[in-house]
């Protein structure tokens, strides 16, 4: 059985379900909360939607002054750099993000596969068909953000650790040992994971909003070491930092746009906590402290230019050391836990969607619906952040790595808003080019800097998205060419029932549901116990679940009845694609609309189908293979749909692609 393959997808990483924003009945994200609603919500947001951003400061001005000219933090430097940070911050992060894109919301949620399924479904014809290149769009921005994902948890945990080389008391007795602290944080990490967090989830925000405190705090004590820093706040002295270092600026574009990754997971948790949350957090508190703290650092170099060479540190005084080296590692531990929460809800999205192969999902929370942990994921994520961690050694060498996955997933995210803009909020072509092209320049500058990162690791991120690009391809089309073939050598449901009021079957009596992907053809279950078995039961339910275009889909629309005749009923399960199926759920339902039955009388029937290659299925035979592997190691659909084992009949048939 296949779950009809869907048109469209949601990109965002699932919130630590504590701060959980309930959607509105319509699927509209409620704004109209509470005061003390609001500000709880502001605070779940500021622990998981700004994590990343949030552990930037540790190495993002290092970096960035590091590739500066015979690596003197010179005065005119110091100044370019913070300027570049700052309107980055305003320009990627606040404008096209807080004000632009989320108000471009698909019932509520973001990111960029629910900017994928808002565009398609704004694009689609009268026929039905869907943008391919829309599509393809989709696909390579959720590819991305696994790639993204791999070095987050590596860069950031790593960062904070490396911070015990100038820890007071130390004396770098412990240097040799930054590494493997580091692996073992990240390996107990992925390792509780199955355990669920939404227990430790209500301390996140608390944490990290202490977090951005201390940043913030860090930064003010320092803008007295050199009160010209407040230059910075002009983008006369980025512009000017660029065009004297000519190339060498162009290559510092790269390590600047270190200051905003994870500036898309303001979009992608949209509705998880809702718009006014998030917006309420970067305006009031995050944007403050995030500049505070550059224009801090930037200040303490002015005055001392030897301190560039590890800024953050150096801005902490000794008294504090510790509780702020600790509170460094929490943050980065928090961090990387949204990340990789994030790609749990994306695998959960592609599945229902159809870009992926049924996996293993299981819920660790039976009150949070977003608590959600998958096994392959997690190991593959694991052994991804550790290769990464042991290949590169230092924050420095995975600073060169980071950022590329980042600013494509960014520039997919304008491309795909050109869409919206233009064609279902119905600008002029005027105002909608004098938007997007300023937007598209910045993503474009941003994205070739980062391509000079490639020979010094940023291949990496590239090659893995390539992969998944490959896998999702392969196993949509793979999909696509089954069904295909599927209708093609199978009797139309109608044709069907006149053959059988010709000549009727021995009849057996309850009831069989038959689940297939399309319910106006005959199940391949239902011929094949016709043809071998000789029987046909009293009641047939043809059944059918699909993922819908929209995040959720409220208990009222989730099933949907047609009486064929006597002995045939249609039923469409729907989904949204951010929810997990659960069959004998659905099938509850259908009591209230006159449909019932005794599950202990009733047999769920799957067509189990055994793959063959073939040279003409229209992909190159390697391809037909792939998708051989992929169907092969899909998670068992009794399984993935909840059903009970003991009511499922499985009949299989061999069909070439």
């Amino acid at each position: 059985m296949a779950v009809e393959p869907a048109d469209s997808a949601a990109d965002g990483s699932a919130a630590p379900q504590d701060f959980k924003h309930t959607p509105a009945p319509d699927g509209q994200t409620t704004e109209g909360h509470g005061g003390g609603g609001l500000w709880m919500l502001m605070v779940g947001a500021i622990g998981v939607v700004f994590g990343d951003i949030g552990t930037s400061p540790l190495y993002a001005m290092r970096e960035a002054l590091h590739h500066t000219r015979s690596g003197v933090a010179s005065e005119l430097a110091v100044l370019g750099v913070v300027s570049l940070v700052i309107w980055a911050l305003i320009l990627i992060v606040t404008l096209k993000y807080v004000v632009l894109l989320m108000r471009a919301d698909n019932k509520g949620e973001g990111g960029t596969l629910a900017l994928m399924a808002l565009a398609r479904r704004t694009l689609a014809k009268p026929n039905g068909k869907r943008s391919a290149t829309v599509f393809f769009l989709g696909v390579i921005g959720a590819a991305l953000f696994y790639g993204d994902g791999i070095i987050t948890p590596a860069i950031s945990v790593l960062s904070a650790v490396e911070g015990l080389k100038e820890a007071p008391g130390l004396g770098g007795r412990v240097d040799s040992w930054i590494l493997p602290i580091s692996a073992g944080i990240l390996i107990a990490l992925f390792l509780v994971q199955s355990r669920g967090t939404h227990r430790m989830a209500a301390f996140f925000g608390p944490i990290t909003l202490i977090w951005f405190l201390v940043l913030g705090g860090l930064g003010i004590f320092h803008l007295a070491d050199d009160l010209s820093i407040f230059r910075a706040a002009l983008p006369h002295y980025g512009i000017m930092f660029l065009l004297e270092n000519g190339f060498v600026g162009f290559v510092i574009l790269g390590s600047v746009f270190l200051a905003v990754t994870g500036a898309e997971a303001l979009y992608s948790d949209m509705g998880h906590f809702g718009k006014k949350p998030i917006q309420m957090g970067w305006m009031i508190l995050v944007f403050p402290c995030l500049v505070l703290n550059y224009l801090g650092q930037g200040a303490m170099i002015l005055a001392n230019p030897n301190a560039g060479e590890n800024p953050f540190w150096a801005m902490v005084p000794q008294l504090v050391y510790w509780p702020v080296l600790i509170l460094a590692t929490v943050a980065t531990i928090i961090a990387s836990q949204a990340v990789i929460t994030g790609a749990f809800s994306v695998t959960q999205q592609a599945v229902q969607l159809g870009l992926l192969p049924r996996i293993d999902i299981r819920r660790t929370s039976e009150t949070q619906a977003g608590q959600i942990f998958v096994p392959q994921v997690n190991t593959m994520l694991m052994i991804g952040v550790l290769v990464l961690l042991f290949s590169f050694k230092t924050s420095t060498a995975l600073a060169a790595a980071y950022g590329i996955a980042v600013t494509g997933s960014m520039f997919v995210d304008t491309l795909l808003a050109f869409v919206i803009i233009r064609f279902l909020w119905k600008w002029k072509w005027a105002a909608t080019l004098a938007v997007l092209i300023p937007l598209l320049v910045i993503d474009l500058t941003f994205i070739s800097s980062n391509l000079l990162k490639i020979p010094d690791g940023a291949w990496m991120p590239l090659v893995f998205g390539a992969v998944l690009v490959v896998i999702m391809w392969t196993w949509w089309r793979g999909a696509q060419i089954l069904t295909d073939k599927t209708r093609r050598d199978s009797v139309p449901l109608a044709d069907l029932i006149g053959i059988l009021e010709a000549r009727a079957p021995h009849r057996a009596p309850g009831t069989a549901i038959f689940l297939t992907s399309d319910p106006d053809m005959t199940p391949v279950a239902l011929m094949h116990n016709l043809k071998h078995n000789k029987v046909l039961h009293e009641k047939n339910v043809i059944a059918t679940v699909r993922s819908a275009e929209t995040p959720r889909v409220p208990e009222s629309e989730r099933v949907k009845i047609e009486k064929v005749n006597d002995d045939f009923k249609k039923l469409i399960i729907t989904y949204g694609f951010m929810e997990s199926p659960n069959v004998p759920k659905a099938l509850a339902l259908c009591r209230k609309q006159g449909l019932k039955f005794d599950i202990m009388a009733t047999s769920v029937f799957l067509g189990r189908r055994s793959i063959v290659p073939s040279a003409n299925s229209g992909m190159p035979l390697w391809q037909d293979k792939l998708f051989i592997f992929l169907m092969k190691n899909a998670a068992n659909p009794t399984d993935f749909f909840k059903i009970p084992p003991g009511r499922v009949v499985e009949l299989g048939a061999q069909v070439t692609v």
